[in-house]
């Protein structure tokens, strides 16, 4: 009989075996928690994305706040783009999070996953930059995702190699993202 668990184990090691048991076990609390998220209104989406930011002030961790931080992004990106992140791109946005490299194929949705660490990070008040190659792609991303950010109350810049002016590049440089 096929056992997943030993096949995982076989190809990716035991470590790696054991983080993606805990990522599908994250990924399950944020899917238990999204209906939650879709009772609520658009300001109580907005209160919610402030009090988390309040809730890291006041002594909470990042890591204990990913779950309903993920949550409440991909209710945002449901409303604003139509689009809803897939466990898969969740497991993508907790390994950037945590400061490794996911990768993803063209089309898979790593634009749309950047979005989840990208919007937990905010929550520090420390700005977070997303890095991309090249100055139309930077313009098309901060427009595109930017409005799940928007839409939750964080504001969103764009830095590229045309922006002239100190006091413009210093606005976009202390935007949310």
């Amino acid at each position: 009989m096929f056992n997943l668990g030993s096949f995982l184990g076989s190809i990716l090691g035991q470590d790696n075996k054991k983080k993606f048991h805990e990522f599908y076990k994250i990924v399950g609390e944020i899917n238990k928690i999204e209906g939650d998220f879709e009772k609520k209104n658009h300001e109580e989406l907005k209160d919610y994305s402030i009090s988390l930011k309040k809730r890291h002030s006041d002594g909470e961790t990042l890591d204990s706040l990913l779950v309903e931080a993920f949550a409440l992004v991909r209710e945002a990106s449901k409303r604003t783009l139509n689009q809803r992140h897939f466990d898969v791109q969740l497991i993508g946005g907790i390994i950037l999070h945590r400061g490794g490299i996911s990768e993803m194929k063209t089309g898979e949705g790593k634009t749309l996953a950047s979005t989840l660490p990208a919007f937990l990070n905010s929550l520090s008040g420390n700005g977070v930059h997303i890095v991309t190659v090249n100055d139309y792609l930077a313009k098309r991303d901060s427009q595109w995702m930017g409005q799940i950010f928007k839409y939750l109350g964080l504001s969103v810049g764009c830095i590229t190699n045309e922006l002239a002016g100190i006091d413009l590049r210093q606005k976009m440089y202390n935007s949310d993202i």
